[in-house]
């Protein structure tokens, strides 16, 4: 797939692992859609399409997942009790 425009809705982040690779977060409200896709440069690699009432849980998800992440790296540094 190639490169599309992004929709009014949406942003990009970039990811810090791979030169070019960006995930696209894209809402649709006209199919009930929010769609992320993963991108390398100008091909879309990976899609996942969300249900609007599923993306709570997912940013939940992420929240307790960089958190705990957080909470590892601390007690490795041994700056936690």
């Amino acid at each position: 797939m190639t490169i599309s425009p992004l929709p009014r809705h949406g942003d990009v982040i970039v990811g810090r692992d791979v030169t070019g690779r960006t995930l696209r977060i894209s809402g649709h409200p006209e199919s009930g859609r929010v769609v992320l896709s993963i991108w390398q440069d100008t091909v879309c690699r990976a899609t996942l399409r969300l249900a609007p009432e599923d993306v709570p849980d997912f940013v939940a998800m992420l929240t307790r997942t960089a958190i705990a992440n957080a909470d590892d790296q601390t007690h490795e540094l041994g700056t936690a009790g």
